[in-house]
């Protein structure tokens, strides 16, 4: 039973926030129909209320309304699948039967990037400047959770080129594309994450990820033999 303080929210809303936290799921498998503006906008509102670092805010959204230009980022996301599955070797045929996205079949297209004219914020960041990607982390975990509490799926891709991206995007020079997000409808959630379903990989356990007054080199160790 959890400690209750003056702040806590009500057991409902507290159970809820767990429910969004521990049913999120990176889905791949969408229907096409379109995401409502209004709850489209919620979920960005969601996004933009994240914590960053001296208050930067240093996400920027680009919303992929044009058929032509989601195919081309189709293109980009299938080479990178090749790429990577080059680059994994022997489970490389392994890899290539997962479905990685579904850039083609959500309903709505967002790809989240880092500002311009970054190195302006120094607040907080400059004995840690990729504080500021830790900062966009979070608006795209605020966009999960609500997405799914809202009863909508969510990608993150990073099968990607950043520069071809870029240039696809006409971004500036000194910014950073660093997810593509498909989010939209789904006929069902996974009961859980679909690489734990296909054997692909598992999820570490609580205790080899805690370490107390330094580095246990021992948990360390154990965190990564299932990379072996």
């Amino acid at each position: 039973m959890s400690e209750h303080t003056p702040f806590s929210f009500s057991p409902e809303h507290k159970d809820g926030v767990y429910e969004a936290i521990y049913k999120r799921r990176d889905m791949r498998h969408f229907k096409p129909d379109p995401v409502d503006p209004e709850l489209m906008a919620k979920l960005l509102h969601a996004a933009n209320a994240a914590p960053s670092v001296g208050l930067m805010q240093p996400w920027r959204f680009i919303r992929i309304t044009d058929q032509a230009l989601r195919e081309e980022m189709h293109l980009l996301v299938d080479e990178e699948r090749h790429n990577t599955a080059e680059a994994l070797g022997e489970r490389g045929k392994e890899f290539m039967k997962l479905k990685v996205e579904g850039v083609r079949e959500c309903g709505e297209l967002l790809v989240v990037t880092l500002m311009d004219r970054r190195e302006g914020h120094i607040f907080g960041r400059r004995t840690l400047p990729q504080m500021d990607l830790a900062s966009v982390s979070c608006a795209i975990q605020n966009i999960w959770l609500a997405a799914r509490a809202e009863g909508l799926g969510v990608g993150w891709v990073s099968l990607f080129d950043p520069d071809k991206l870029k240039s696809l995007l006409k971004m500036p020079d000194d910014s950073l594309p660093i997810a593509i997000l498909c989010i939209g409808h789904v006929e069902a959630f996974y009961d859980e994450p679909m690489l734990e379903q296909l054997g692909w990989r598992q999820r570490g356990q609580l205790d080899d990820m805690v370490m107390e007054n330094g580095w246990d080199a021992d948990k360390a160790e154990r965190s990564h033999q299932q990379d072996k």
